[in-house]
């Protein structure tokens, strides 16, 4: 397939209202102009990063290495340390993303950092994490990613009443979702209340997908094989979380908002990657486009929408009602999503934690038989 059949694949995508964002930041992406390109040639946006990625792309590289010893050297801790390559990287990431953020009136152009992992049942924390990461990037395109724990509502509603944009993470139910965007105008009308200006805030929810249908499909597999309920709950529950989505913002609550100069808290579909790989790899971007819609996605999922990814515009809106009726099914086949959502949940948080873990010991390994502080 040729560059340009394949860059039409994504230009469609683009057209139909999805932002394309990368799943993905390293130094070498910064380093090599291989995000740049990205940029330039794949209608790259945005890009999202959490602990997983900067753990993968300090233990891949050399590029880290010097400022790593330089830190220790000085003093640092791992913590410390894991702090300024991270926001480093986001900053230069920024940086490089400020045309889009300018041209897209500050919708677009977003880079996100995550706050430490555990910190997710800890709203204060969450809060003072946030404030100093924002602070530390110290650029107006940042996005802080806060967990959609119960913990982390009330940091979402106060690092907006503050001003910070919020990228929410971890959210698996629509009835979660449905708090988040509660828990975003809360911040925005507390801070017009105290006279604060709107403009400038932007947020994006960050509903998990794949991990959606591996989890119920494993259940299936176990109480129901073959069934024909495989693989249908992941792109329905996103469905119902775009429904939700526009009937908040069809609200006269919202409405008021706008009117002071909010901006929208959009939908982004996360965990896109396909795990079963008897899956079309594409679906979880081909099947959940709509308007106002982000989508981040590894590479190599972006590389197969390249490759076959044919846009189909809308697949979202028309399919609410059979969304309600594969979980009406699923239900009647016993699978109880509410303790879906509590396992994936707590599963998402702990695999960040561990993945901040791996990320200290990588740093420590660098820096072998050296010692730092803890």
């Amino acid at each position: 397939m040729s560059d340009s059949i394949s860059d039409d694949n994504l230009g469609s995508l683009s057209s139909a209202g999805v932002a394309i964002w990368l799943d993905d930041l390293s130094r070498d992406r910064l380093e090599t102009g291989s995000l740049a390109t990205l940029i330039s040639n794949s209608h790259v946006v945005g890009v999202t990063t959490n602990p997983s990625i900067f753990s993968a792309a300090i233990a891949g590289s050399t590029r880290y290495q010097s400022d790593i010893e330089s830190l220790a050297k000085a003093g640092a801790s791992l913590n410390q340390i894991v702090t300024t390559l991270t926001t480093d990287d986001v900053r230069a990431a920024c940086d490089l993303f400020s045309a889009t953020y300018l041209a897209s009136n500050g919708v677009d152009g977003r880079v996100s950092i995550e706050v430490d992992p555990d910190l997710a049942y800890d709203t204060s924390g969450t809060v003072a994490r946030g404030k100093q990461l924002w602070e530390l990037v110290a650029r107006p395109n940042l996005l802080i990613k806060v967990p959609a724990t119960i913990e982390g509502l009330p940091a979402i509603e106060e690092l907006t009443a503050q001003g910070i944009s919020v990228n929410v993470t971890l959210i698996f139910s629509v009835d979660r979702y449905r708090l988040v965007m509660d828990s975003y105008l809360r911040g925005l009308e507390r801070r017009v209340a105290n006279g604060g200006s709107l403009s400038n805030i932007h947020s994006v929810a960050s509903f998990f997908v794949s991990r959606i249908d591996t989890e119920i499909d494993r259940q299936l597999d176990l109480s129901h094989p073959n069934s024909d309920l495989r693989g249908k709950a992941a792109i329905a529950n996103a469905q119902l979380a775009y429904e939700a989505f526009l009937k908040v913002t069809a609200s006269q609550r919202w409405l008021k908002l706008a009117a002071s100069g909010a901006n929208l808290q959009r939908p982004l579909w996360a965990s896109t990657g396909v795990k079963d790989k008897s899956y079309d790899s594409t679906r979880y971007v081909i099947e959940l486009v709509a308007p106002n819609c982000v989508n981040t996605m590894p590479e190599a999922t972006m590389n197969e929408v390249r490759a076959h990814g044919i846009s189909r515009g809308d697949t979202i809106t028309s399919n609410f009602g059979s969304a309600k009726t594969t979980f009406e099914q699923l239900a009647v086949a016993g699978i109880n999503f509410a303790s879906v959502v509590r396992h994936l949940e707590d599963d998402g948080v702990a695999k960040f934690a561990n993945a901040w873990k791996e990320l200290l010991a990588n740093i420590s390994h660098v820096l072998q038989p050296k010692e730092v502080t803890e």
